[in-house]
């Protein structure tokens, strides 16, 4: 987890602000909203100086093998890895979103869409970096908690907007904000079978390096 998410400038005035600030920086600039997908430019809260600011990046990294790209990153283990080091300590990001997606691991062509109920945006830890010569970022998971666990073992590190701050500003606070417990979300289901538009990727994504 987490292999796409949703995103809507209709539904969350915190996600059509950053938006309307993106586009305001980048002129124009092409933004992917709706479901995001592995390698789609999708925008991203980083800190520069002392200001949150937000930009547009890649989801997703170039691993070993080209044709393979790292979306997810284990929070438990981003500090022993080479290819994420640096970036935990000085390229940490917010992917702000409405929601994300996962299918059920027991194969039974189910898809399920998690928000929370009390808030209409969620805010996904994540790291950025230059990979193989393209600004990319990717998202951090963490084991998954009693909203999620039936339907996979992991989930995305879901920070509340209180600690969007401090991760992004605070290297002092990272180690404990990387061990929180995501808050309980709220689950739709969907039957593949039903739409073609739900069905999986069939490019080959390494979801946790």
């Amino acid at each position: 987890m987490c292999g796409r998410y949703y995103i809507d400038d209709e539904t969350s005035l915190e996600i059509k602000r950053i938006l309307n600030d993106i586009d305001k920086r980048f002129q124009r600039k092409e933004i992917k909203t709706g479901e995001i997908y592995p390698t789609n430019m999708a925008p991203i809260l980083v800190a520069n100086k002392n200001a949150i600011e937000p930009t547009v990046l890649k989801w997703g990294a170039a691993g070993f093998d080209k044709n393979r790209q790292i979306i997810n990153a284990r929070s438990e283990s981003v500090h022993e890895k080479r290819m994420f080091r640096e970036s935990i300590i000085y390229r940490r990001c917010i992917v702000p979103a409405n929601g994300f997606y996962e299918w059920n691991r027991l194969g039974n062509k189910k898809k399920y869409y998690f928000t929370d109920m009390n808030y209409d945006t969620i805010y996904m830890a994540g790291i950025y970096d230059n990979y193989q010569g393209m600004d990319s970022f990717i998202i951090l998971t963490t084991s998954a908690n009693d909203s999620m666990r039936e339907i996979h073992d992991r989930m995305p590190l879901i920070l509340n907007k209180e600690q969007v701050e401090p991760w992004l500003f605070d290297e002092k606070q990272t180690d404990n904000l990387l061990r929180l417990t995501p808050p309980y979300l709220h689950r739709e289901e969907f039957s593949m079978a039903a739409n073609k538009e739900f069905e999986q990727l069939t490019f080959d994504f390494l979801k946790n390096e």
